[in-house]
């Protein structure tokens, strides 16, 4: 049952929103157009619905989490993070003594 068209098919189930849809509507329907065996229609026929939909929601939420992914904001963020940890240990060094790798009280 797990043959590599079935996986491809279930992917694509989960990333096509028409086609869950549809599949939703009438699974053997599906099943036969996609040229799916006995075995794996009677499996989709069978499938946890509400998990199919939360699934898919939670992949589509996921998805578009990635496309919003902006990496010169990210290095932004790293370069003030940096600055601050760099004045962080500036200060730090003035409060304990410690200026430059030396000891104020040597």
């Amino acid at each position: 049952m797990s043959s590599p068209a079935f996986e491809a098919f279930l992917a694509r189930l989960y990333t096509d929103k028409d086609l869950r849809l549809r599949c939703l509507a009438s699974a053997a329907d599906v099943a036969r157009e996609y040229g799916l065996s006995g075995e794996e229609c009677l499996a989709l026929e069978a499938i946890d619905r509400d998990g199919l939909i939360l699934a898919a929601e939670s992949y589509a939420r996921k998805r578009r989490s990635k496309a919003n992914f902006n990496p010169g904001r990210t290095r932004l963020w790293s370069r003030a993070l940096r600055h601050t940890l760099g004045l962080l240990l500036c200060f730090a060094s003035r409060v304990t003594g410690r200026h430059s790798g030396k000891h104020m009280n040597s």
